[in-house]
């Protein structure tokens, strides 16, 4: 079958356009956006009744126990999704939200306090406790990995059941968030207000 002569034309004219950019978009910076994240993987400081935090997935699991994949989730005071658990609204009996400037000038907020660990049924009052964080556990990828704090750059957070005490810190500057000092406890990583909690 032999092309015509305008429809020849019409096929390299289609050509040429497809060919040529239109229009040339600069790349843009998104360096300071967050990856998208799963909201059982999430914490967040807005208030001192307004929080999330990491803890085991399954009920009356240590700290410790729940640290591998697949072994945490996230609890809220107010959750925004049907897969968050949602804490007692007397978890905390003491607490304080402190925003600071932290060690290189970069902002950072904090919960700490005392709690009762029996209002939620993942704790074991009797557990030592342990960390959870954004920038720990293997090759600094967070425990659990990639989690993050909404509207900051990494997180800290230590939930101590048999002290009645928990802590959690989020952060612009991880040099804020220490992940290096868990066994130490809440007092050393995020200094704060804990009398009473025993």
């Amino acid at each position: 079958m032999l092309l015509t002569t305008p429809f020849v034309t019409l096929l390299a004219v289609v050509g040429s356009a497809l060919a040529t950019p239109l229009l040339e978009v600069p790349e843009a910076d998104v360096s300071h956006l967050q990856a998208r994240v799963s909201p059982t993987n999430m914490v967040k400081i807005t208030s001192a009744t307004d929080y999330c935090m990491i803890v085991p997935k399954n009920k009356h699991t240590n700290i410790g126990d729940s640290e591998h994949p697949g072994g945490m989730t996230t609890y809220c005071s107010n959750p925004t999704d049907p897969s968050q658990g949602k804490f007692a609204s007397n978890f905390w009996k003491k607490v304080t939200l402190k925003k600071a400037k932290g060690k290189n000038g970069k902002d950072y907020i904090q919960l700490t306090g005392c709690i009762n660990p029996s209002t939620n049924d993942r704790l074991n009052s009797n557990d030592g406790g342990g960390q959870y964080d954004s920038n720990g556990g293997a090759g600094g990828k967070g425990n659990p990995q990639g989690s993050q704090c909404t509207g900051y750059a990494s997180y800290v957070e230590l939930i101590e059941p048999d002290a009645n005490r928990a802590c959690i810190r989020c952060c612009q500057d991880k040099a804020d968030c220490p992940t290096t000092k868990d066994t130490q406890g809440c007092p050393v990583v995020i200094p704060g207000s804990y009398s009473g909690c025993n």
